[in-house]
């Protein structure tokens, strides 16, 4: 379709006169899986690293690559390759296929007609993807519309996904807005020639889609390789670097991988300068510490002592739990109630005036603390978070979670027995932020804590509530709180963990 010259004002490079559309074979564009799985490891795509500098804000954004090229140039296969060889934990590979906009019902009759043209600039919802790179480079959760080809239409289901290390958004018109270009820290562009293309082209759609030869020249000679020529070829010209045969060219994605790595290298350094930002400062106002009784002591005499049995050790743990507990709850919102006794006469009392409770457990400690909750809470919402830490590099990873729905409205109690560093706590509040629950309603909740841990979490989210029954002055440097507890975990639940392994209780909250 023809378009004003001030509808195409924002694409840059200038486009010239409209060409004729072409058909769009049926595809399903399906939800891409929270992993992905390469030759020689799995990458996470639904998490990312909550880095922070000391005074809480976030150090840096995320490295944006955009890949450009033609259709069937083998940007997707150059992406996978780029992923496999950057050997960081979280990437996010963003298509642009989800992001076509919704057609009226004109167009939906043009498409059904293949006279739609899905190859022009307009044909994409850019505003959407600039407001969705911007949200993902600054670490936050977005919503992907699915797109379903055959019904030219979005589903009603959307799919979140959380920022990472490094995102990948790929598409035939990656290029083609001032604004999206802006937010590319990497811009690459995939050149392949036109006959592999045409013949990548025939391979897939004759055994993919049933059609034959005639049918597919036909509609690459008239609608894709003007497409081509006019909108995609034009943006070679703004890529920082052009791979010559795509995949085939090994040198170049080295070269690539390269260069991404030295802009990741200041993220090593972060959590060594964060541990030690506030040393010998005071405690924030926002920790409060269960009152040492002779009770609480002598508890914690119990659970720290290595000779205790497994038994007494759950047992006096779930009696500090449940103080911890009732120690949090009166830190909930009250109003004035006035009640009848069974005597006829007037009370004055207290009621909650929130909306509800909601319990979330840092797995797998986290979840001990779970009965506790439940025994005083009636009807509380139970949510979880699985956060471990990848051995090499000393990040926490968001590799599961489960929440309530309408959690933003509820007061939060985020659970876990220890916390050291505060890194895995820090990512979990950020992921409670995400989903709209307001900072001054979250309380984290810790048996032990380390004062390190006690200070990151308060200068980077300084309105949450901390709640621990003691604080330890020291953190060895396997991350281990000292004189601490142990490995919570493994003492509760009876296990031992493998030398090498590295989880959320063992590195980040012990």
């Amino acid at each position: 379709s023809n378009s004003s010259a001030g509808s195409l004002e924002r694409l840059y490079p200038a486009v010239g006169s409209a060409k004729p559309p072409r058909k769009r074979t049926t595809s399903q564009c399906k939800s891409e899986p929270p992993l992905l799985r390469t030759s020689k490891r799995t990458i996470y795509t639904a998490g990312r690293p909550p880095w922070y500098n000391e005074h809480g804000t976030q150090s840096k954004e995320a490295f944006v690559i955009g890949l450009g090229g033609g259709s069937a140039s083998g940007k997707t296969t150059v992406a996978t390759m780029i992923i496999e060889a950057l050997d960081v934990p979280w990437v996010v590979l963003l298509s642009m296929d989800s992001f076509y906009k919704v057609l009226t019902k004109q167009q939906q009759e043009q498409a059904a007609s293949n006279d739609f043209n899905f190859d022009h600039p307009d044909a994409f919802d850019f505003d959407l993807i600039i407001a969705t790179l911007k949200k993902l480079k600054q670490g936050k959760s977005v919503k992907i519309p699915i797109y379903d080809f055959t019904t030219h239409s979005r589903k009603k289901e959307w799919k979140t996904l959380y920022g990472a290390n490094v995102i990948i958004f790929e598409g035939i018109m990656a290029f083609a807005d001032k604004e999206l270009l802006k937010l590319l820290d990497l811009k690459i562009f995939v050149d392949t020639d036109s006959d592999i293309r045409l013949v990548r082209r025939l391979r897939r759609d004759i055994s993919e889609r049933g059609r034959d030869i005639e049918g597919v020249i036909k509609q690459y000679n008239k609608f894709v390789k003007p497409a081509f020529d006019q909108y995609i070829q034009p943006t070679m010209r703004l890529a920082d670097i052009v791979v010559p045969r795509g995949s085939g060219n090994r040198v170049a994605i080295e070269l690539i991988v390269q260069h991404v790595h030295s802009q990741l290298e200041e993220v090593r350094a972060l959590w060594a300068a964060l541990a030690s930002a506030h040393q010998c400062h005071p405690l924030p106002q926002t920790l409060s510490v269960l009152k040492s009784t002779p009770q609480v002591r002598g508890m914690h005499t119990i659970i720290r002592n290595k000779e205790t049995s497994r038994d007494e050790f759950i047992f006096y743990s779930k009696r500090l739990m449940r103080l911890l507990i009732e120690h949090a709850l009166s830190f909930l919102p009250f109003q004035s109630c006035t009640v009848q006794t069974p005597q006829g006469q007037d009370y004055e009392g207290r009621t909650y005036s929130g909306k509800q409770i909601t319990g979330v457990s840092i797995l797998r400690a986290g979840e001990t603390m779970e009965p506790a909750l439940r025994a005083v809470c009636k009807d509380v919402r139970i949510g979880t978070i699985l956060i471990q830490t990848n051995c090499n590099t000393g990040e926490p990873e968001l590799h599961y979670l489960r929440l309530p729905k309408d959690i933003s409205e509820d007061h939060v109690i985020l659970m876990d027995c220890t916390v050291s560093t505060g890194a895995a706590a820090m990512m979990a509040v950020r992921v409670l932020l995400d989903h709209d629950v307001p900072e001054d309603k979250i309380f984290l909740l810790s048996l032990l804590m380390a004062e390190m841990g006690v200070h990151s979490v308060a200068y980077a989210f300084p309105r949450v509530k901390i709640i621990t029954t003691a604080v330890d002055k020291k953190v060895n440097d396997l991350f281990r709180i000292i004189p601490g507890i142990g490995n919570f975990g493994d003492r509760y639940f009876g296990t031992d963990a493998p030398p090498d392994w590295s989880d959320e209780e063992d590195v980040l909250s012990t």
